[in-house]
């Protein structure tokens, strides 16, 4: 598990540095911005995944807290990609720092759901 911990962390400072490094070099600040939005995305889903659950339902649809929650996600995480574009199309910032912003905000985003993951599949065996 410990390796898994130095692995994830790794590829966060990957991600961050790929978003730092797309706003430095172009002397452009705006593509951290993409950085808050995936690292703000996990919140509505980790605060309404426990609303509304239930040891004692059965039922596969869900709630609609879970629901609401995995949608307002959603829209953070689309966000999360669409700035940068937009940013890109209106030559607010360099499409190069477009790509290098997208890849590292998608880093930082994929090591925060896997940890998530890790943790909550270790927690379960309990």
């Amino acid at each position: 598990m410990a390796a898994a911990v130095i692995l994830l962390s790794f590829v966060l400072a990957v991600g961050f540095l790929l978003i730092i490094l797309s706003c430095a070099l172009w002397a452009n600040w705006l593509p951290l911005l993409v950085a808050l939005t995936f690292v703000l995305a996990p919140l509505p889903n980790a605060i309404f995944a426990r609303c509304g659950s239930d040891d004692f339902s059965t039922d596969s649809e869900g709630s609609g807290p879970a629901d609401l929650g995995r949608f307002i996600t959603s829209m953070v995480v689309i966000t999360g990609f669409a700035f940068p574009l937009i940013l890109a199309h209106a030559e607010i910032i360099h499409p190069a720092a477009c790509a290098m912003s997208i890849i590292g905000g998608g880093l930082v985003y994929g090591t925060i759901l896997s940890y998530a993951a890790a943790f909550r599949h270790e927690s379960d065996e309990f």
